[in-house]
């Protein structure tokens, strides 16, 4: 993808002219850096804020914690047909979707993020793996949710950019809530 040009946040511009891999990636790469500047800088307090006219449960730090998971469950183990990283293996009463949301609010803000990264450094590891067989890779079929059906990488590249996107709204109001901060 070249030297990427940054806006005004440290995002990485989707590029305006690449083949299909570059832009998916690009416009992944961008989701994910506005999930990254929506938490930035925030303790544990700003991170586990909720919105108080609201009764949902729904955290920055949690918010980081699912993002962790869904790159995990796609790519670290989807993708390749591995098991779930030990963080997320299954609980005795089947929780570990419910625990990517709530396992946050026991980490610090450093833990928090760190977890999300780790997750998102092993789906770009797996995803350049994939995308190195060459041009017919975003057409190649992987096993999605535990093998009950199967979905190509380039389903999967979208999908994450919707997941992304969607949850990134999600990010905008909570760090609103915390600090006044706005922006797209």
């Amino acid at each position: 993808m070249g030297n990427p040009q940054t806006d005004e946040q440290g995002r990485p511009e989707p590029p305006l002219v690449a083949g299909e891999a570059d832009t998916l990636l690009g416009f992944l790469d961008f989701q994910r850096a506005t999930l990254e500047w929506k938490t930035r800088g925030l303790d544990e307090a700003g991170l586990r804020r909720r919105l108080e006219a609201h009764p949902s449960q729904l955290t920055l730090a949690g918010l980081l914690s699912r993002l962790a998971w869904v790159e995990d469950f796609y790519f670290a183990s989807g993708a390749t047909g591995s098991p779930m990283p030990q963080v997320w293996q299954p609980t005795d009463d089947g929780s570990d979707f419910v625990r990517a949301w709530t396992s946050a609010g026991d980490l610090s803000a450093a833990e928090a993020r760190d977890r999300w990264e780790r997750s998102v450094a092993r789906s770009r590891a797996v995803v350049q793996d994939l995308l190195g067989s060459g041009p017919e890779a975003l057409d190649r079929d992987y096993p999605a949710w535990d093998g009950r059906a199967r979905v190509s990488l380039r389903w999967l590249l979208i999908h994450m950019v919707e997941e992304y996107a969607r949850h990134n709204g999600h990010a905008d109001l909570l760090r609103e809530a915390v600090d006044g901060q706005t922006g797209e």
